[in-house]
């Protein structure tokens, strides 16, 4: 069996660019050769083709092609996932496109459609393995282990854990029993690199993911103390990445009461924790018990399975690599209060076709 404990290196220029900057120590994990040597680490192929790419327009050379559908294939067609709840926190199934409204910059956009269906999933299951989880580890791993159980067919999970570093124990897989096995492999010692871990399994979610609907599940007890990168960095990856993060918070209530002046390190997390779920469209949960864990697993597991998918060309057909802020408005109906959650914003391409955050992250940094 190979050695899962480390990151092995990725041979593509853009993973590589990564791997060596000084702001993330998260090695990738490597796609097997054909056929794969016993118990040998294989080389990597090149990345999988993505499915469905949600932030890149296809353009238009064949000539048979309408003025119309060259106009359209030449922008940026922007899909959102979308999660509706009522009152109660319930989801809502029963709406259509006639129920929403989504605005970029303020500016009312035509929704070309919106469709409510089961898709496949690409996750990571990020946990927390600094020294004060030793005695929560076994019941987040059974946590862990239920979402693993509720994986559907195409669904596929990777598993990391952090400490000082992030650390690969699993890389993505839709086999259960491999997925399992790796959750025993976990073991807890030193600090909390919270947003090292969350910029890394961010970025290697969307390089390696091969679903077009990706997220993290981050679970962790501490305060942000070891990261090399800050928290803009984090939400410029996140945003950039498209993938929705849901964050799962053991704050020490009693800290809260132990600060007299300004806002506790406690109070400090949940508002970093809260921020980077909100931002991404994801959610954040902050258990008082850890026999609320099995809940949040599956409600987790539902969020993502319940999801409108929303998608319109933008007005501003710009690439010029700036933000674009997001709000998605449900129209009340019934009587019944309904809240849409999703991303709250997104970068748009260069004229080179370029997300500008990744070239930011990566300037400078040699292969």
């Amino acid at each position: 069996m190979p050695n899962r404990k480390l990151w092995m290196p990725v041979m593509t220029v853009l993973l590589a660019a990564f791997l060596v900057s000084p702001a993330i120590r998260m090695v990738g994990a490597q796609d097997p050769p054909q056929p794969p040597s016993p118990r040998q680490k294989p080389e990597t192929k090149d990345p999988k083709q993505k499915q469905g790419d949600r932030r890149q327009g296809a353009q238009a050379d064949d000539p048979a092609l309408d003025k119309d559908s060259t106009i359209k294939l030449d922008t940026d067609l922007v899909l959102l996932d979308v999660t509706v709840v009522d009152q109660n926190n319930q989801p809502v199934f029963d709406l259509t496109k006639n129920d929403f409204e989504v605005y970029e910059d303020r500016i009312k956009q035509t929704i070309e459609e919106v469709s409510r269906e089961e898709v496949p999933v690409s996750f990571g299951m990020v946990i927390d393995t600094s020294g004060s989880m030793r005695s929560k580890l076994q019941i987040v791993s059974d946590a862990a282990l239920d979402l693993i159980k509720q994986m559907r067919q195409d669904d596929e999970a990777f598993l990391a854990q952090f400490k000082a570093e992030p650390e690969l124990v699993q890389d993505f897989s839709s086999d259960r029993r491999e997925l399992e096995d790796a959750l025993g492999e976990m073991f807890t010692s030193g600090g909390t690199s919270l947003l090292d871990a969350i910029i890394a399994t961010s970025d290697y979610a969307q390089e390696k993911g091969k679903q077009r609907r990706k997220a993290l599940i981050v679970i962790t007890d501490g305060l942000e103390k070891n990261s090399s990168v800050k928290e803009k960095e984090v939400m410029e990856a996140i945003k950039e990445n498209e993938v929705q993060v849901y964050l799962v918070g053991f704050i020490d209530e009693e800290e809260d009461q132990r600060s007299f002046f300004g806002r506790s390190p406690a109070k400090k997390a949940k508002e970093l924790l809260s921020r980077l779920a909100d931002d991404s469209g994801g959610r954040a949960f902050f258990p008082k018990d850890l026999s609320e864990m099995p809940q949040i697993a599956a409600q987790i597991s539902k969020d993502l399975r319940t999801q409108y998918v929303m998608s319109y060309y933008p007005t501003n057909d710009k690439r010029d690599g700036t933000f674009r802020s997001l709000k998605v408005q449900v129209n009340q109906k019934g009587g019944r209060k309904m809240f849409a959650r999703t991303r709250q914003g997104y970068y748009a391409r260069n004229a080179s076709g370029q997300l500008p955050t990744a070239a930011r992250r990566n300037r400078g940094v040699s292969n």
